[in-house]
């Protein structure tokens, strides 16, 4: 089914035929703008990004699973509501019989995904982050709709404002660009904040971690305390941490790093105490 002298479906009219509006109560904000869809696809194809099966994490009425099916060879669409996903099986029957797309109905969360090579997505904000941290130790790349804010806490870098642990996990497993800012008039209804698209490129640390799950809670409990020392941040945190020896890291790490601050500190240094905190900290098991 086609909308457009283009070929392509309008994104209106998908809404219109999908019998239901969005529910911002559900965190449904759906984008709307032609332009805006028609570019997606290409921040992924202009950089070779493999799209022979594209996971889509919230397809809502199904704009950008149109744009999809044109650059992808298959794209496999999880939508957790019900009447969405019913919707998207029925607007897209025939690209569902040829196996060209796959309509997944649950929470993104929750259910098995697919053995993707990239993910495109318009993410529901409230479960944003816990959605990409779920896709990037998956290492395969993204492009991703963020609010504006998160997008740019993810892309920091140390020493800026909003670097933190954010910015230091996403790095962890891939290089991050936020490569255009989406204003709230592309999306229906109008979310209350500017939105970004973020690529994300699979990349090997040029830093190793003993254990990727204590150096991500060694992270987060620093980070609890950014405006601290590094000092007082290791010592206050092993609630967090799970350190059984805090002061035997802040004896054994280098003064300058102790003085520092979190948020000044370089992803390769937080590897490299993280490491030190696995081998003399005690950490519980």
């Amino acid at each position: 089914m086609t909308d457009t002298a283009t070929g392509g479906r309008d994104p209106d009219a998908l809404v219109r035929r999908a019998g239901k509006r969005a529910d911002t109560r559900q965190d449904q904000h759906f984008l709307v703008d032609d332009r805006v869809l028609d570019r997606i696809p290409d921040y992924a194809t202009e950089t070779g990004m493999d799209c022979s099966h594209v996971l889509e994490v919230g397809a809502g009425p199904g704009a950008l699973t149109d744009r999809l099916l044109t650059a992808a060879d298959r794209v496999t669409a999880i939508e957790r509501d019900p009447d969405f996903a019913a919707h998207l099986r029925q607007e897209f029957a025939d690209e569902i019989g040829t196996d060209r797309l796959t309509v997944v109905e649950g929470d993104a969360l929750e259910v098995d995904l697919p053995d993707y090579t990239a993910s495109i997505s318009n993410l529901p904000y409230g479960a944003s982050s816990e959605i990409a941290f779920r896709l990037l130790p998956r290492q395969r790349p993204t492009v991703l709709m963020f609010q504006q804010e998160f997008a740019e806490r993810m892309a920091a870098e140390p020493g800026t404002d909003d670097y933190g642990r954010l910015s230091v996990t996403a790095g962890h497993y891939a290089e991050v660009e936020v490569v255009e800012t989406v204003p709230k008039e592309a999306f229906d209804p109008q979310p209350r904040v500017t939105s970004a698209l973020v690529r994300t490129t699979p990349r090997e640390p040029d830093y190793s971690v003993p254990d990727d799950d204590f150096f991500m809670d060694f992270l987060r409990a620093v980070f609890t305390q950014r405006r601290k020392t590094m000092r007082n941040a290791v010592r206050n945190t092993v609630h967090i941490s799970g350190l059984g020896d805090a002061d035997a890291v802040v004896e054994a790490a280098d003064e300058d790093r102790m003085s520092a601050r979190a948020g000044n500190l370089t992803p390769a240094e937080f590897a490299a105490l993280a490491t030190l905190a696995h081998e003399v900290g005690e950490p519980e098991a």
